[in-house]
Formats: C-alpha cells, structure tokens, sequence
C-alpha cells in the first residue's frame, strides 16, 4: 500500500485498500488462466480425434513430414500403401531442404509425390492426419491442430529414454543393448512428450555401429507406422501418457563428442562412442599439441603377447609388435588397440608407421594421448 500511495498520492484511502487487498487474488487469476491455457492446448488436440473418431476411416490422407534417410524408409511404404489405394488416398510431403535436394525429394520427385517447403503454406485441413519422421522441426499448436487426427511421430527410441534428435547415437554410446521405435503423438512447444500410442523393443548387437541400427530402426518404424494407420481411429483412444521415470536426452550431436576422455572412460566406453559415431566423425585425440583421429579401435583383453608395460595410467600408449598395432590404456587399466592414425596434413597411416615415426626415437619416454 505504501507504494500505491507514493504512485498515487491522491488516491482515496480505501480505494487503496481495496486494490491492494485484491492483488493476490489477480495474482493467482493470472497464473490459474495461463495453467489453463496450456492445458487447453493438449485438450484441443485429444477433443479433435475424439470428435473425428467416429466420423473418419481409410483410406487417409495424409501429409508427410521428413528430410533424411531414417524417414525415407517410411516415405516409400506409405507410397507403396497409397499406390495400392486402400490405406491412403492422398499423399503429399513437407520438408526442410532450402532447394537442395535430400533424399526425401529425390524420392518424392522420382514418384511425383507434391514437395511442399517448411513451413507448409497450404490448406492442411484437407488431410486427415500429419506423420513425422526425422524432421527436426518444433511443430507449432497452429498446424497440429489442423489436421482432424492431429499429428503422429515416429522415434527411434523407448520413450521416455532417449529424448532429443539423436536417440540412435546415445543408445550405442551408452552401451543399450535394447532400444526400439516409439509412434506418439506430436504436441506443442516441446519434443517428444507426446502420449505414446505404439512401442516395439529391438535388440543392440554388441558390434553393431550407427549406419547398421539406423537401418535396421527404419526399416522397423516404418513397419510399425503402417500397422498404426491400419488401427486408426481406435488406437489413438489408447495411447499412453510417457513415464515420468527414466527420462534421457539425446542432444545433437557435435564434433566435440568424438574426443575421448582417457581418464574418465574405460575400453569399451571408448569402443561404444566409436560404435555410435561411426560414419559421422572419428574419434579424436591430442597427442603432442595436434589433434588426432583413431581409426579401427578395438577392446583388448589380457594378456597382450610380448607386452610388459609399469607406471600405467590412462592415455598410455605403446606399440605392440605382435600385434601390430598400437595400445592405448584407458581408465580401470582396460585397453584399446588401434590399427590406424589419422595426422593432421597427411593421409592414414599404419600404427607401425606412427610409432617408426614418432615413437621409437625415444623408447624410454612415456608417450601419453591426452583430452
């Protein structure tokens, strides 16, 4: 009240104690209808597909959203299921590609699918539904709620696990030896929260790299994408709110993430993060102020032939000659072994040619990789 009198010094007495009396109350109010209003949000879009559920049945149209190879798998059965014309009556694409061409495009121009650019600039009413895979793109509560079925999304992980745009890569990074593919319905203002409407596990191969799963959990999501639009309406009626235990987040990735940390990961730490960076980056490292690239990295198990090594500590390495390869000690004095290095300004070489070279001039002197 004190401040309303110095704004208002004029102000009658008990007007002032009447507006100061209701501030709390306005307070509260205001944060109530903001509540409100994102809950309403979600409302909209479950009110919608109940509404729609007795109404609609297949064939559907359907509007794609996707720009890489992980949603061309299931771009081509959805073409495959329009062609045959009893599942989907329509279809048409959106993606983000600046008019360069992706293989989404590529593939929708060879079968003369219509491309439309993020974001759409058409009337999305006329679909019944809107399928995402791989976009990359925060979907704004405008366009979701365009569509009479809402919005689908197709993830590559066991939701809640593996939040985030790169659920493969942190899967094999982590060592997972289960992941799957999540189908979920798309809402507002954050990714992949929606209620989860399909699940299938898929097993990890404990050598199996990024390029290998990534094929294997496309061919699987596109395969369960098409058992989910043969279900439609009902079971969006099913779907299930995500777990509030056992959430991870999959950011993307950067080239900071190939650089490994002797100290702080083991031999197969080092060999999972090469599993899951494959074909993207190789794993790095600083040796004598350069930066590095370790290439073929394999877990070694005791005994090494011929080796006899003392003061261990990670980012030790040495050269076995038996091997031919170099070692590498990490942390919990497990190793690596390494069959080729990558220098700055020049081509692979063997480990052999890297330890004649920069090795054996000093064979009393510890050698360390460093992070």
């Amino acid at each position: 009240m004190n401040v309303l009198k110095q704004i208002y010094p004029k102000m009658n007495i008990n007007i002032l104690r009447l507006f100061n009396t209701n501030i709390p109350k306005l307070h509260q109010e205001l944060k109530d209808r903001t509540i409100l209003t994102r809950l309403c949000s979600r409302q909209q879009i479950s009110t919608r597909v109940k509404n729609v559920c007795t109404e609609r049945k297949a064939p559907w149209s359907v509007l794609f959203f996707g720009s890489d190879d992980f949603a061309l798998q299931s771009l081509r059965q959805l073409y495959h299921k329009y062609e045959a014309g009893k599942l989907l009556s329509r279809l048409e694409i959106v993606t983000a590609y600046g008019g360069k061409e992706n293989t989404v495009t590529k593939y929708a121009r060879q079968h003369r699918i219509p491309i439309h650019n993020w974001p759409p600039d058409i009337n999305l009413s006329e679909f019944h539904i809107g399928l995402v895979v791989s976009f990359g793109h925060l979907i704004p509560s405008r366009i979701i709620l365009s569509f009479p079925l809402g919005m689908l999304n197709v993830h590559g992980s066991l939701l809640p696990r593996w939040r985030g745009a790169a659920p493969i890569i942190y899967a094999l990074l982590n060592g997972d030896s289960e992941t799957g593919i999540s189908i979920m319905k798309v809402m507002p203002k954050k990714f992949d929260i929606g209620e989860v409407v399909a699940q299938q596990k898929l097993n990890v191969h404990p050598d199996e790299t990024m390029p290998e799963l990534r094929d294997r959990m496309s061919r699987l999501g596109a395969d369960l994408l098409i058992d989910t639009l043969k279900r439609l309406p009902d079971i969006l009626d099913h779907a299930e709110p995500q777990s509030n235990e056992g959430i991870t987040y999959a950011p993307k990735v950067t080239p900071k993430l190939s650089l490994v940390k002797w100290n702080e990961m083991t031999a197969k730490n080092v060999y999972d993060l090469q599993r899951a960076l494959c074909e993207l980056y190789p794993l790095t490292t600083t040796f004598l102020g350069a930066t590095l690239k370790l290439l073929d990295v394999q877990v070694l198990k005791d005994p090494l032939p011929g080796q006899q090594v003392s003061d261990i500590v990670p980012g030790l390495l040495t050269f076995n000659k038996e091997l031919n390869k170099l070692v590498v000690y990490c942390r919990g004095n497990t190793k690596i072994s390494v069959s080729n290095i990558g220098c700055p300004g020049r081509p692979p070489m063997s480990a052999r040619d890297f330890y004649n070279g920069f090795l054996s001039k000093n064979k009393r002197k510890p050698y360390l990789f460093s992070s």
